[in-house]
């Protein structure tokens, strides 16, 4: 079925056209041909109402960064507006009127709580949660479900992915991983209930794919791939159909958004040829399709969510860096050494200021991600308008292992519910799930309580 006639009503197109051909499926962007884009209305949105025709839908994004920071570096002077962005959020500057800086949030389920180290593992597994996590290497994993698959499984159904889990490095799947916890903890933080995880997605193929492709063409993917032709490619007849139904702004938008599917085709075509050409030890295997650099693998499954949320293909996203103690290297900006290791610097001034770099180094990658969020114009404003994208880890400092008082920033401004630019500091020891509960109400799910929350928070 292509978007002829049962996506037509009124005369105009259905907010959800989608263009079909070959096993591709390809949702397209806002266009003014759809009528009007509005926000929810702050009635409906508490009570998670399903968005009307040409209404603006809310996204949510939690994206983890492994090991903490070094927090002084971090750590902004200054509240509300006049807060100045520290060394490690520079690379803020430019989008600093789309995000807040949050301090004060604490991740209580994080510390030992009796159970001994194992940090790392508790700061991932517990990081969405805000539950304690069953200290098991063996498989009887306990934990909780996901602040966003809480709201997958409410507003999941209105879309044709209800989540998407996309991530930078696969862990262990097996054994124990972190002074005795079970290398599940460590490798997700998204959970479908107690004991199961939500696999995320780390090749950038795979992830392509699960947007633009039906998951039994996988073949067909791989050999299209191969052949250098585009999913567009197999929907090139709908495309022609459709741009004579839209004015000159909306085929302008269609095109711009044709282009960028192609770029990330193109850069995930590169990324697996680059890794099949790859010199690697013997009996060392590379992930099929990884980009060999850190920056080209985050920018690229970051700009596979934009177009997730620009195309409604999903509401709700996670995003994880790295594993929980990710021990990855940085080639490209010149730290060879493992990023675990070095967050243990104990005053070592060479590592702490590696450390500060890779701090850096992570904040550029989503200022980018939130400035391209904030240059997609849907309806009289743009994508990030009706997005909230937190980012934090679930340690704060990473020399130290504490859980208060942790690294958070959360961009967007909610369908204009919240205002941004500021630094928000709560009082010590505010759960982080506080936070959840606030955002999953603004986006539309009903919640009592999440995790070890006491109540929401004032945004």
């Amino acid at each position: 079925m292509t978007y002829r006639e049962s996506n037509v009503w009124d005369g105009r197109l259905d907010r959800r056209t989608m263009l079909r051909g070959l096993g591709a499926a390809m949702a397209l962007p806002y266009l003014e041909a759809m009528g009007p884009l509005r926000g929810l209305s702050s009635v409906a949105s508490a009570a998670g109402a399903p968005l009307s025709a040409g209404a603006s839908p809310m996204r949510l994004a939690f994206v983890f960064t492994p090991n903490g920071v070094n927090y002084d570096n971090w750590m902004p002077k200054g509240e509300g507006r006049e807060f100045e962005l520290s060394p490690a959020l520079q690379p803020l500057a430019k989008v600093r009127d789309h995000i807040n800086v949050l301090t004060g949030l604490t991740l209580d389920k994080a510390r030992a709580n009796g159970d001994g180290p194992g940090d790392h593992a508790r700061s991932s597994s517990t990081f969405l949660t805000g539950r304690q996590a069953r200290k098991t290497a063996g498989n009887d994993i306990q934990i909780g479900v996901s602040v966003d698959q809480f709201a997958a499984a409410q507003v999941g159904e209105h879309t044709r992915l209800p989540s998407l889990e996309l991530g930078c490095e696969h862990g262990q799947r097996a054994g124990s991983c972190d002074s005795g916890y079970a290398c599940a903890y460590s490798a997700n933080i998204s959970w479908r209930d107690e004991d199961t995880p939500v696999p995320k997605l780390v090749d950038p193929g795979l992830a392509f794919e699960r947007l633009f492709g039906d998951a039994a063409a996988a073949g067909r993917q791989a050999e299209r791939l191969r052949r250098r032709r585009s999913v567009l490619d197999y929907l090139r007849e709908d495309t022609r159909q459709l741009e004579g139904r839209l004015g000159t702004a909306d085929r302008r938008k269609l095109d711009e958004f044709q282009t960028a599917v192609r770029e990330i085709e193109r850069r995930v075509q590169l990324a697996q040829e680059q890794t099949d050409s790859r010199e690697l030890p013997s009996g060392t295997v590379a992930p099929p399709g990884v980009p060999p650099t850190a920056t080209e693998h985050i920018d690229l499954m970051y700009d596979m969510l934009r177009l997730a949320f620009m195309t409604d293909t999903t509401r709700v996203a996670s995003f994880m860096h790295g594993t929980g103690g990710s021990n990855r290297t940085f080639p490209e900006i010149g730290i060879k050494e493992g990023h675990h290791h070095l967050s243990h610097h104990r005053g070592n001034e060479d590592m702490v200021d590696k450390i500060r770099r890779i701090d850096r180094f992570y904040m550029e990658r989503f200022a980018r991600f939130i400035g391209s969020l904030a240059d997609t114009p849907e309806g009289e404003g743009t994508l990030l308008d009706n997005c909230l994208v937190m980012l934090g880890s679930g340690i704060s400092d990473g020399n130290r292992h504490n859980h208060e008082d942790l690294p958070i920033v959360l961009a967007g401004r909610g369908g204009g519910a919240i205002e941004t630019g500021r630094r928000v500091a709560f009082g010590r020891e505010t759960p982080l799930c506080n936070l959840y509960v606030s955002l999953l109400e603004r986006a539309g799910c009903e919640v009592e309580s999440f995790g070890d929350s006491t109540g929401g928070v004032s945004l």
